[in-house]
C-alpha cells in the first residue's frame, strides 16, 4: 500500500516538515547511504591509516573520493543528487544560516553511521561531519 502525499497540502510549505521528511527518509533506510560495510572500511585499520586519523588533506579528499566511487551505483547516483542539492541550499547561507559546516551536522550521522552504537560515538560524528563537508566543498571534483 503506497501512501499518496498531496503536495499541495498546505503543511508542505513549511521548510521545517520538508527538511524533517528528508533527514527521516535517509535515516530509516535499512542500510544507510554510505553502507556499513563502507563505513567501518574507512574508519578502521583497513585503510592505514583510517581517514578520521589522516592529516594530509590532499590524501584524506583523495580517500573520500575512493570511497564515493566505490559505492554501489544507487547510493553514489542518489548521495550524486542528494549532494547537488544540498550544494544550492549551501549557496543561499545568508538567508537560511545553513553553512557547509551545518548541513555536515544535521545529515553526517544519517548519511554515514556504524551498524551497531559503539563507545568510540564521538569520534564517529566528528568523521561524519567531516566527511560531508568534505564531500560538499568539493562536490564538482568528486561528481
Amino acid at each position: 500500500a503506497d501512501e499518496q502525499l498531496d503536495l499541495d497540502d498546505g503543511r508542505w510549505e513549511d521548510i521545517h516538515v520538508v527538511t524533517g521528511a528528508l533527514k527521516l527518509f535517509f535515516r530509516e533506510l535499512p542500510e544507510p547511504l554510505v553502507p556499513f560495510g563502507h563505513f567501518d572500511k574507512a574508519i578502521s585499520h583497513h585503510v592505514c591509516p583510517p581517514l578520521a586519523e589522516m592529516q594530509d588533506p590532499t590524501k584524506r579528499g583523495q580517500c573520500i573520493r575512493d570511497l564515493v566511487f566505490s559505492l554501489p551505483p544507487t547510493h553514489h547516483d542518489t548521495m550524486e543528487v542528494l549532494f547537488r542539492h544540498l550544494c544550492r541550499v549551501i549557496e543561499c547561507r545568508e538567508e537560511n544560516r545553513m553553512s557547509v559546516q551545518s548541513i555536515a551536522i544535521v545529515f553526517g550521522p544519517t548519511l554515514l553511521r556504524p551498524a551497531s552504537e559503539e563507545p568510540s560515538m564521538a569520534m564517529h560524528m566528528v568523521f561524519q561531519n567531516q566527511v560531508v563537508e568534505h564531500i560538499l566543498n568539493q562536490y564538482s571534483h568528486i561528481f
